[in-house]
């Protein structure tokens, strides 16, 4: 298995498997690397080097009582392209794994980038006057304690969450290890982190192609959601998957997968230099 260390001593675990343009699978607040492993063979199938990231508390990797903040998830996606010699990377991300890569952004730039896909997440989680696109409920008011309530992500809203049995399932006949889920009291600093940010003037200074997406039925925020966002940046275009929630990878695995494949062949053909294998 492979794994890299991070600069404060932290081993991640990652999945790396096919050949050509590298495709970097991030994933949401408590799941793991495998949550990506519908779309796994669809990519490979399409001549791209499938990458999936288990971010710090998440999956395989490590579980430390620090850097529990978005600026850290970041950096440790800065340390994994670094670390493998990546370039020429299209980097997708559902929910919170979207918004670890505008924080990489944020840090690093998109020099290493060729082209970005974000799944159901919203740049900016709090609802404000000129931003009615953030969580249910959340508002600067509530923002302290709004994730202190069991109920938090409950909405009410949207389609029925996917059965977790049949999900995991699913991910095993599709090679991955099942879907575990690490949302526990440790990683509410690194949510209540989240939640405060606003990533909106990190997407409109990306500086590579964007397709910003969404689920048409989201328990957690509303789909026009994505073409707001895209319209902060003129490299960046929108698109909803009907008949899909949050976790549109898992809804709809097909028209997710086939979604990247169709906008990783709109950025042209991969540099050679893709790193070591």
């Amino acid at each position: 298995m492979p794994w890299i260390t991070t600069n404060d001593g932290v081993r991640l675990h990652y999945y790396d498997e096919g050949e050509g343009r590298p495709v970097l699978l991030v994933s949401g607040y408590g799941a793991p690397a495998d949550d990506w492993a519908l779309q796994w063979a669809p990519l490979r199938a399409a001549g791209y080097r499938v990458i999936s990231l288990d971010r710090r508390w998440h999956g395989r990797s490590d579980r430390p009582a620090w850097g529990q903040r978005m600026s850290r998830h970041g950096k440790d996606i800065d340390e994994l392209l670094t670390a493998l010699g990546l370039r020429d990377v299209l980097a997708v991300g559902q929910s919170m794994g979207a918004n670890s890569i505008w924080a990489y952004v944020s840090l690093a730039g998109t020099a290493r980038l060729a082209g970005i896909v974000t799944v159901d997440q919203t740049p900016s989680m709090v609802n404000t006057a000129d931003w009615p696109f953030g969580f249910y409920g959340l508002t600067e008011e509530n923002l302290g304690t709004f994730f202190s309530s069991p109920g938090a992500f409950a909405t009410g809203r949207g389609r029925a969450w996917p059965d977790p049995a049949a999900v995991d399932t699913a991910i095993r006949e599709a090679g991955g290890r099942g879907a575990e889920s690490l949302i526990t009291p440790d990683t509410r600093p690194l949510l209540l982190d989240h939640s405060r940010q606003d990533w909106r003037d990190v997407v409109a200074r990306a500086e590579v192609p964007v397709l910003i997406t969404a689920g048409a039925d989201s328990q957690f925020w509303p789909a026009e959601h994505a073409a707001a966002t895209a319209a902060l940046n003129p490299r960046a275009t929108s698109a909803v998957f009907a008949d899909a929630g949050h976790s549109c990878h898992l809804d709809r695995p097909e028209a997710v997968a086939d979604r990247i494949v169709e906008f990783a062949g709109t950025l042209g053909g991969p540099s050679r230099r893709t790193g070591p294998r």
